[in-house]
């Protein structure tokens, strides 16, 4: 009779590790879709969809190390592709005489490009 209720608490821990397993399963898998929503939400709101040619070299780095920060952050391969490129894209204008009008929308078109394609892998 001992074997059997010994049986029976281990077969009920066993239901009971398991079910631990699926709820953490669901946790992480809601952590990282919160994970990737809040860092393509922030990475959206950084984009600089009409630049001022006057302040953009001094607000690129702030952008740049923030879009890397949440790169390194998001647990989506192709989410943080898409937030290094946006980084890059301020890299770029760091490095730029952004003050000619044919760089700022030459360096305009390549960062919407780089925004749509983040709003595709944040969809």
């Amino acid at each position: 009779m001992k074997r059997l209720g010994i049986a029976a608490l281990l077969a009920a821990a066993g239901l009971a590790l398991a079910g631990c397993s699926e709820v953490t399963n669901a946790v992480d898998q809601t952590n990282k879709a919160a994970t990737k929503v809040g860092a393509c939400a922030e990475a959206l709101s950084l984009a600089d969809l009409n630049p001022d040619p006057a302040t953009i070299k001094e607000r690129a780095a702030d952008k740049e190390k923030r879009l890397r920060e949440l790169a390194t952050n998001v647990g989506e391969q192709d989410v943080a592709s898409a937030l290094t490129g946006m980084a890059d894209s301020y890299l770029q204008v760091q490095k730029e005489n952004i003050h000619d009008a044919g760089k700022v929308a030459g360096w305009t078109k390549r960062n919407l490009d780089r925004l749509d394609a983040l709003r595709k892998v944040c969809a």
